[in-house]
């Protein structure tokens, strides 16, 4: 029997036989997937082969009776159009990029971050986006240094109010340190700092937040010493250097209750 274009058959491992479709676009090989029998393997094929010489096809036309699925078409079609070839459901824009999460739901990246995405998957999780690397999940908001269970409005917003627009510009940091929050009285902000024991415990207001993350970092460090068996994490500051972090961290004050409640053993 002679094969059909674009099919090849193969074996798994029980030996039983299957069938994957290929096809060939300016000298890039792309996989289109496995199929059950030669002819879905062609129809894949043909399907693929008239979505990259028909602009009348758009993202857009995708549906369920389509063999290939909307990542496949969103990769072809891109690649179609901006003769760039992402494995991920990638479509490029001028300056950014949407990532296409299904038919429904898209987001938007700068395309700085297009490296990253192209080899990077998006999955969702309790309503928060993660990519998979090196065998963890990482949100990927700790891209733009928001640590984890840092809650919106509170500690990052979007600008726009676009929750699906990850555009640098559109994100905005309020609180980049562990243990410290951006507050507003008469006009003016200052920072409390806070420390989870078996509960939340004020360690201080703070004119800076610089200021705060460092009585953070001193609280941790305390609470430490006197047998607290806690997995903190402390603040990384890189505006001060060794002696000013030193001295910064001499002069601030923390909370009588913290040292208080690090005594009962």
């Amino acid at each position: 029997m002679e094969q059909l274009p674009g099919v090849f058959p193969t074996k798994k491992k029980d030996g039983s036989l299957y069938f994957r479709s290929s096809i060939t676009y300016k000298s890039k090989h792309i996989s289109l997937g496995s199929f059950s029998s030669a002819e879905a393997a062609h129809k894949a094929y043909l399907e693929a082969r008239e979505l990259l010489a028909n602009r009348n096809f758009t993202i857009e036309s995708h549906s369920e009776n389509h063999l290939l699925p909307l990542g496949k078409w969103v990769s072809l079609i891109n690649f179609r159009d901006n003769a760039v070839y992402c494995k991920t459901p990638i479509y490029l824009k001028e300056n950014f990029f949407v990532y296409y999460y299904d038919k429904e739901l898209q987001y938007k990246f700068d395309v700085d971050d297009l490296f990253y995405y192209s080899k990077h998957s998006l999955q969702k999780r309790g309503g928060h986006l993660f990519v998979a690397e090196y065998g963890m999940q990482i949100n990927i908001l700790s891209r733009y240094g928001i640590k984890n269970f840092a809650v919106e409005n509170r500690d990052y917003r979007f600008v726009n109010g676009d929750h699906t627009d990850f555009r640098y510009r559109n994100i905005e940091v309020i609180n980049k340190y562990y243990g410290v929050c951006r507050q507003m009285e008469r006009g003016v902000f200052h920072y409390v700092t806070k420390i989870h024991i078996n509960g939340d415990y004020r360690v201080g207001i703070y004119a800076s937040e610089t200021e705060a993350a460092v009585a953070y970092n001193k609280a941790v460090d305390f609470l430490l010493a006197q047998g607290i068996q806690k997995n903190y994490q402390k603040n990384y500051i890189l505006e001060l250097n060794e002696i000013e972090y030193a001295t910064l961290y001499n002069k601030v004050r923390i909370s009588k209750k913290i040292k208080f409640f690090s005594s009962k053993k």
